[in-house]
């Protein structure tokens, strides 16, 4: 089975805990994290953009503040295929509007992928074998598929997916129903199912066939669907702002799961450059000209190759320097820079920093 997949690109992120790197007018898909030239966006459009048998079946959905500048690192994007949210209203808003413009173009048989635009994947062959056995699942099957990612450790910050009964195996790879999805657990939950087998994290990636997802969204989402159906996205300020986990895939019976392991991460803060970058024999990661004194277990980044970083005795923290701003921070506690975001913009001295 050959069947053409449409990727949609879900751009709309603010990325505010790689702060202050990323920054309203730089979220962090515009930015190259891994020492590549490459942004997290333009890799993920790269990766997608062969699936997809060209650009003008590859789709993104961002927000109206950053979308001049997703045109920009996506030249090649058909404007037709770049969807501007008026103002974000999470996945299950994106997912909804998406397939309905996808559907009225080619189809309800037409099948969707939708991708996060800052994920890193290590193995691209593996994620292409992947994809392709998600599509055959959903063109042959009334599925909601989604990618469970073999889990390397017992995380508390990814939610996880239990794998029920298994339907069959698509491109050698084998698929189940899923049986249910859990939020981000606390330690020993995580550990207890790492020694089960039977669950994977739940990557936010999902394939199904246009047609399949609208009917489960009137089903369990009537209150985005119908909407956007009557209005357009018009109507889109007024819709709950709800996860597409949340809205749909916590309740549908038609979710399954393809486990699969080709490197992946989320990139949810500064640590993920460690587990990206961190050489054995090296005591800490630097993207920057850095200078230490008994300093290990360190994360140091620099914007500008001029700045020189100098430490003595830390260990395990995070050092961002970018523009008029340094950050430093224990990397246990890099969740919390939300927190910090929140403090500045209650001043206005520092909306400039945002």
């Amino acid at each position: 089975m050959n069947t053409l997949l449409f990727p949609v690109i879900l751009a709309g992120g603010k990325g505010e805990r790689f702060w202050p790197l990323s920054r309203k007018d730089r979220p962090k898909q515009f930015l190259s994290l891994d020492g590549s030239s490459r942004s997290l966006l333009q890799a993920t459009a790269d990766r997608l953009i062969q699936l997809a048998g060209g650009w003008d079946s590859l789709w993104v959905i961002t927000s109206s503040q950053i979308a001049e500048g997703v045109r920009q690192q996506l030249p090649d994007l058909p404007v037709e295929n770049l969807l501007i949210e008026s103002e974000g209203r999470d996945t299950a808003a994106a997912v909804a509007w998406t397939s309905l413009e996808i559907k009225r173009r080619y189809g309800e048989d037409a099948v969707i992928g939708f991708f996060p635009a800052d994920h890193w994947i290590a193995d691209q062959e593996a994620f292409a074998h992947t994809l392709s056995a998600a599509t055959q699942l959903a063109a042959s099957t009334a599925a909601i598929v989604t990618l469970g990612i073999k889990p390397t450790f017992p995380s508390t910050g990814y939610g996880y997916i239990e794998q029920g009964e298994k339907i069959g195996s698509f491109n050698e790879l084998p698929a189940y129903h899923v049986n249910r999805f859990t939020e981000k657990p606390n330690r020993e939950t995580a550990e207890t199912f790492l020694s089960t087998g039977r669950f994977s994290w739940n990557s936010g990636m999902f394939v199904f066939r246009a047609g399949v997802v609208l009917k489960e969204l009137h089903t369990h989402a009537p209150e985005i669907i119908e909407p956007l159906e009557q209005h357009g996205p018009d109507i889109y300020p007024q819709l709950p702002k709800k996860s597409i986990d949340y809205a749909l895939m916590e309740k549908t019976t038609l979710a399954y799961v393809l486990p699969v392991d080709f490197g992946w991460d989320d990139l949810g803060d500064w640590n993920a450059i460690e587990r990206l970058l961190k050489t054995e024999d090296t005591p800490n990661v630097e993207l920057a000209t850095h200078v230490g004194l008994d300093t290990q277990g360190a994360i140091i980044y620099a914007s500008n190759p001029e700045d020189v970083v100098v430490t003595i005795g830390l260990e395990d923290v995070v050092i961002v320097r970018d523009r008029n701003v340094t950050l430093v921070v224990k990397k246990e506690r890099t969740q919390e820079i939300k927190q910090i975001l929140k403090i500045l913009q209650s001043d206005s001295r520092f909306t400039d920093l945002l």
